[in-house]
């Protein structure tokens, strides 16, 4: 029973081939360097590299207890900090070091298994680009911003690309071709990433045109002007009545006309006696009585009047 197992802790996982190689290999670097403690007079412990990885420079500098959970089996993966140090402080090569982790990190922390590249559908909205922006950067290898920022380009910064993946900003055509290249879109996502951004910017397709709507149109036009001028929907009149009604009209114009040059020939006829020079009659034969001109005219207008 391992020392695991009798803490309570169960029966030990068995950790990655590679991962074990590289716990092997410091476990054989901290034995080789008794040698150069001996010769200093001290002992190598993990207190002692400590001091020896601090010394070399800031970028080594690392605790006693950091080197001893190093090869620990119970513990993860030890830094790639810590593994370059533990080289450092036993005069390993350091390029050994950096390459037996990097294949103990790729086993213990597999690369994420990328989705098939999403290939937007149909989208005539800011809130439909933003959607299949969203659904692409899914799908990409990276997916932080900062890595598709740096891939897209100086032309997409990170905030950048933060406000257009929320819909805070519209993205233009090489904003939106460079966003698709940093996702590894592939050229059928961004042909349709592209087509949906040209849609969003010509705005909503016309309504199709088919025969029947001038006729809608006129109707719609015809029921909208007689609830404005309700007289419009008096009936039409039939032969005989419309006939009478221009009659009437024509009979209304003429005595109009008739009752007009009346009134011209009294004014005129007021003007003339009224003149300078013209003489003072009295109410009996003057124009001012009722048997001069003036009633003689007025008499003619009572009698248009009338009929």
């Amino acid at each position: 029973m391992t020392r695991a197992a009798a803490r309570g802790g169960g029966p030990e996982q068995k950790e990655p081939a590679e991962l074990a190689v590289l716990r092997g290999w410091l476990r054989g670097r901290k034995t080789a360097a008794v040698v150069a403690a001996a010769a200093e007079g001290r002992r190598a412990s993990f207190e002692y590299l400590a001091e020896r990885a601090s010394s070399a420079g800031a970028r080594y500098v690392v605790s006693a207890c950091t080197l001893r959970q190093a090869l620990d089996r119970r513990l993860p993966l030890p830094t790639l900090r810590t593994t370059v140090a533990f080289a450092r402080a036993t005069s390993a090569d350091e390029a050994t070091a950096r390459r037996l982790w990097e294949a103990a990190d790729r086993a213990v922390n597999p690369p994420r298994k990328r989705p098939a590249p999403h290939v937007p559908g149909r989208f005539t909205t800011r809130a439909g680009l933003v959607r299949a922006m969203n659904r692409i950067r899914d799908t990409a290898p990276d997916t932080t911003l900062r890595t598709l920022a740096r891939l897209a380009g100086p032309g997409l910064c990170a905030s950048t690309l933060s406000r257009l993946l929320a819909g805070k900003q519209f993205p233009t055509t090489a904003q939106l071709t460079a966003f698709a290249a940093a996702c590894q879109a592939g050229d059928e996502a961004t042909a349709a990433l592209l087509a949906g951004h040209r849609r969003v910017l010509n705005g909503p397709p016309p309504p199709p045109f088919y025969p029947c709507a001038v006729v809608e149109l006129a109707e719609e036009r015809r029921q909208r002007d007689e609830a404005a001028r309700p007289w419009l929907n008096q009936p039409e009149l039939d032969w005989y009545d419309q006939q009478r009604r221009d009659e009437e009209e024509a009979a209304f114009r003429h005595w109009a006309r008739e009752a007009e040059a009346l009134l011209d020939e009294l004014g005129d006829d007021a003007e003339q006696h009224t003149g300078p020079g013209a003489p003072a009659t009295g109410p009996g034969g003057g124009p001012g009585s009722p048997g001069g001109t003036e009633g003689v005219l007025a008499g003619r207008l009572r009698a248009a009047l009338g009929s």
